[in-house]
């Protein structure tokens, strides 16, 4: 029988590619029944020697007899594949920084400048522009494939990739967990004893039904009544606003869903004007791995079951499911909404839920409806979403500017123009050509 061949696009990166090469190497019922072929592939060839160094620590600690290959050309890897998982970005922490204080420079108060608002339309036009090739070079080279996505901004580079190509694919977060122990918390349980029915966009989803995992029972009830004893006040402001106010719990981190809100700068407020200090804590939080990367793959740490861990991430399940056609449901995946799996959000928007997955592919699980003022902030964004794919499709300036002005924050069209030709005309060399 043929190995599963894996390959991991911005395998060099240390904060994609130790966990996911852990997750791969740690995957146990799917290495009982096959081999495995993995390979790394990334730009950055001192990146690239040291994560495939590292790669062959953790295939040696767990004594394994997985292939393992190292290319910074993808068309070289891709070939016979099976799943290409990715995770990439140019000049990330410089160009976000750009994203976040050009937009505040002109009046736009977005908190985070990442996933949502109007510097993230930029970072998504720059993350299409690196993920569409890929997925091009696959229906060419490895057409039956699929593309597990981590790169952000999640659920536009995953419209992007819906709506533009034939490739078969799926977003990955691992957002999901902070879900989970928040209600956990609440309700005083282990979360791995829960089931949770979320729904919406990445980053943005909203907590619609709880379960006891083993029994079944319906734990929403408990829940609210938990929450309206007092459990509410551990959780982030902005997120405990959105709960009491709309009657659902949001995605518990305040930065990431103020990116979607008009008031969300109102709960962050002005420390997140320290941008220079958010952008070092970053660069430490992926500097950290590295050194650690660094020193197994140079033989100067031994690699122990801690370091060599599995992330908690589900690409490694998801690919065990589809090989081995389990029909496990999996907690959170990003993919079209087929069913629709959200009653009244649109039937091609990418959307975030539970799925299953067996050999047929990925299925997404039916939610129900959102309420409906949540329905109408996220058919927002995914009015965003369409606007920016169609702006990296056609080259057109005109749908990123409708793009922009649906912004909640936008709210000048003069210094919105003029925003967006400053962006452009200092990103141009990583996004796609506008006229």
């Amino acid at each position: 029988m043929e190995p599963v061949k894996i390959v991991l696009i911005g395998a060099g990166s240390s904060s994609f590619g130790p966990g996911t090469i852990n997750s791969l190497l740690a995957a146990r019922d799917l290495l009982a029944h096959r081999s495995l072929h993995l390979v790394l592939v990334d730009t950055n060839e001192a990146a690239l020697d040291r994560m495939s160094r590292y790669a062959a620590a953790i295939r040696a600690y767990r004594g394994l007899e997985v292939a393992l290959e190292a290319t910074t050309d993808r068309c070289e890897a891709l070939p016979g594949a099976d799943f290409v998982v990715t995770a990439v970005s140019v000049r990330r922490y410089e160009l976000w920084r750009e994203d976040f204080l050009v937009p505040l420079a002109y009046g736009f108060r977005h908190p985070y400048g990442e996933c949502g608002g109007p510097g993230a339309a930029f970072h998504t036009l720059r993350s299409l522009h690196l993920i569409i090739p890929i997925a091009r070079d696959m229906e060419r080279l490895c057409p039956d494939a699929w593309l597990l996505n981590f790169t952000n901004p999640e659920s536009r580079v995953c419209q992007g990739v819906s709506q533009l190509t034939q490739v078969r694919s799926a977003g990955l977060c691992h957002g999901f967990h902070s879900t989970y122990q928040t209600v956990a918390e609440v309700l005083g349980r282990p979360a791995e004893g829960l089931e949770l029915d979320l729904g919406g966009l990445n980053h943005f989803h909203w907590v619609l039904g709880i379960r006891d995992r083993a029994t079944g029972q319906d734990l929403l009830p408990e829940f609210e009544r938990a929450m309206s004893q007092g459990g509410s006040g551990n959780l982030p402001p902005l997120t405990r606003f959105l709960y009491e106010t709309f009657g659902r719990l949001p995605f518990p981190s305040d930065d990431h869903i103020g990116e979607y809100l008009r008031f969300g700068y109102e709960f962050l407020g002005p420390h997140y004007l320290q941008y220079e200090a958010r952008v070092e804590a970053g660069a430490a939080w992926e500097n950290a791995p590295a050194q650690v990367v660094s020193s197994i793959a140079d033989g100067t740490r031994a690699v122990t079951e801690e370091l060599a861990a599995p992330s908690g991430e589900l690409v490694a399940p998801l690919i065990t499911d589809i090989m081995l056609n389990t029909g496990a449901r999996r907690e959170s995946v990003n993919v079209p909404n087929v069913g629709p799996a959200i009653a009244n959000l649109p039937t091609d928007a990418v959307v975030e839920v539970p799925a299953t997955a067996d050999a047929d592919g990925i299925h997404p699980a039916p939610v129900g409806p959102l309420p409906e003022p949540v329905a109408a902030l996220c058919q927002t964004q995914v009015a965003i979403q369409k606007l920016l794919v169609e702006a990296y499709a056609t080259g057109s300036r005109q749908a990123l500017l409708q793009a922009l002005l649906l912004e909640p924050t936008v709210d000048d069209t003069r210094r919105c123009r003029q925003m967006m030709d400053e962006m452009l005309r200092r990103q141009q060399p990583y996004l796609p050509e506008l006229t």
